[in-house]
């Protein structure tokens, strides 16, 4: 019984250090060739993104709701980064999350919660359901765009607002 436990924690140990090596080993993306996919179902939230981004020089798409995220975004060129609201019509940001991480093509794609629902206890949600950041709403306008750099820098950003 025990050497089956000390397997099974073995297995974790590697699966958990392989995808820290996936991440540590994710290449730097420089803003002017950074593509995101913003997961927004307030138009005036996703105007303000989209601005924000493309002051940067950052080519955003955009979808209103987690349902067949996956779906749209393989039809993409290139995927860097996904902002991705919790809450949407249809499909939760965490339920959309579980599908991008299912996906062989997605599931190495930085995914950052972007939320109103900022508290310690939505951050630790989070990061426990296997995003790579939280932004916490309203977003910063003076923030955002180093948020955004950092993330693509491969620093991790977990901030309530």
């Amino acid at each position: 019984m025990a050497d089956a436990h000390s397997s099974a924690t073995n297995e974790v140990r590697a699966t958990s250090n392989s995808k820290a090596t996936m991440k540590a080993e994710r290449k730097p993306i420089s803003p002017q060739d950074a593509t995101v996919l913003v997961v927004e179902d307030n138009v005036s939230n996703f105007v303000l993104i989209a601005r924000m981004l493309g002051y940067m020089g950052i080519h955003c798409e955009w979808k209103t709701s987690g349902y067949e995220v996956v779906e749209y975004a393989d039809t993409l060129p290139r995927l860097d980064l996904i902002l991705m609201d919790i809450r949407l019509p249809y499909e939760d940001g965490y339920g959309a999350l579980k599908k991008i991480r299912s996906s062989p093509s997605l599931r190495d794609t930085l995914v950052i919660a972007v939320t109103a629902e900022a508290s310690q206890d939505q951050v630790n949600k989070a990061r426990e359901s296997g995003f790579d950041g939280f932004i916490g709403k309203p977003l910063d306008p003076d923030r955002f765009p180093e948020q955004i750099r950092k993330i693509l820098a491969n620093d991790p950003v977990w901030e309530m607002g």
